[in-house]
């Protein structure tokens, strides 16, 4: 069992902004969370141009597999991060529920994701690491 706090970032289909959203998190916190992605109707590969961009920051997720967000997800999470608002959940997460609105980024080239990358960046700085 850990004690370092989890948190779930959750998007539509988990190949872009929920991956994005774990990814730098992962990054940034110094080991000292648990970050994890999920969505409501999973895609079948993570989106190309957000793995180029977090790839431009040293860690690969080409390889991570979207994945459906279940209750027991949502009970493990201590914050859940909606990347969208109003997204459907199956069960009442047990933590903490940020509401964050990011666009969609099916269809964008890297250029186009990298603005997005910095302002979640910055998001995850100011309301998850920062005391």
């Amino acid at each position: 069992m850990t004690d370092k706090p989890t948190v779930l970032f959750i998007c539509k289909h988990n190949a872009g902004r929920s991956q994005l959203g774990a990814a730098l998190l992962e990054l940034a916190a110094d080991d000292r969370y648990t970050a994890t992605s999920a969505g409501i109707a999973p895609a079948d590969e993570v989106n190309p141009s957000i793995a180029a961009t977090v790839a431009e920051l040293g860690l690969d997720i080409s390889d991570h597999t979207p994945r459906r967000v279940t209750p027991e997800l949502l009970d493990q999470a201590d914050v859940v991060v909606l990347m969208k608002p109003g997204l459907d959940l199956p069960a009442t997460p047990r933590g903490t529920v940020l509401q964050w609105s990011f666009p969609d980024p099916e269809s964008w080239s890297p250029d186009d994701v990298r603005p997005m990358r910095d302002a979640v960046a910055a998001r995850i700085q100011d309301e998850l690491l920062r005391p």
